[in-house]
């Protein structure tokens, strides 16, 4: 089986007790790649850690996640710049960034001015970037507009939106959506909306530690279960596990640009 985990904190404390244990899962079930975007200052260390432990397994991005502007997003920002400048060859994306409206709007100028700014380092590094979107599908999309036809390209991570707004991430012609155990709920509209997404399109993810698919629920998430995740879209699309597994792969690692 061929696997890519296009997402995945296994830096977090989550996993500080197993992570050896986790990877060696991982890599039993067929995993050959994990990518693992950053999420602020906080844990860049633990993140460049353990991809430095496994190298050339784990891939490490940057970024400043949108849960974590705030006043001091400024101090955030740089750290990030000074990261592409002095080490960008270390990073395969700029993540995970985007906005996230969820729970709180106050920082909602500043996530808009986090977001452009990080794209137009993706551009000038020509990284792709990974794409976290939480309540706020018109404010990115607006954002993404203007780039429309350069050469950016990335992954709308975690995506569970509608059909309609499927089609139009699909306008970004060099974007990929990233499917994760949410495809797995019970009550989940995605398994329909995903049958209408070309499987060229589709990269797998985890999230891990969170939102563990079925059988898994409730549960700490980790990487071997992007399995669960592939199972559950091959069978949407009426292909072989295998099929599926070889061309989300294969999107994986162009969108990262590392397809030989």
């Amino acid at each position: 089986m061929n696997l890519i985990d296009t997402h995945s904190h296994l830096f977090l404390e989550e996993f500080a007790d197993d992570l050896p244990l986790v990877i060696d899962r991982a890599r039993i079930a067929g995993v050959s790649h994990i990518f693992m975007p950053n999420i602020d200052s906080t844990t860049l260390s633990a993140m460049q850690s353990v991809c430095a432990t496994y190298e050339g397994y784990c891939f490490p991005m940057v970024g400043l996640h949108p849960t974590s502007v705030n006043g001091d997003y400024l101090k955030e920002l740089a750290l990030v710049e000074r990261e592409l400048l002095h080490s960008f060859t270390e990073y395969v994306a700029i993540g995970e960034i985007g906005m996230d409206l969820y729970w709180d709007r106050s920082f909602l100028n500043e996530q808009l001015v986090v977001l452009d700014t990080q794209i137009r380092w993706a551009l000038e590094t020509d990284l792709p970037v990974v794409i976290h979107c939480r309540e706020a599908f018109e404010f990115i999309t607006g954002i993404l507009e203007p780039y429309k036809n350069t050469s950016l390209r990335g992954i709308f991570h975690s995506f569970a939106g509608t059909v309609d707004e499927a089609k139009r991430l699909l306008e970004f012609q060099n974007f990929f959506i990233g499917i994760n155990g949410i495809i797995t709920f019970k009550n989940s509209h995605l398994s329909e909306v995903v049958h209408d997404i070309p499987l060229q399109r589709i990269v797998l993810e985890t999230d891990s530690p969170y939102l563990a698919p079925v059988p898994h629920r409730g549960r700490r998430n980790e990487s071997s279960y992007v399995k669960d995740v592939l199972i559950k879209v091959a069978e949407i699309y009426q292909e072989s596990p295998e099929e599926v597994g070889e061309q989300t792969s294969k999107n994986a690692l162009k969108v990262f640009g590392m397809l030989k």
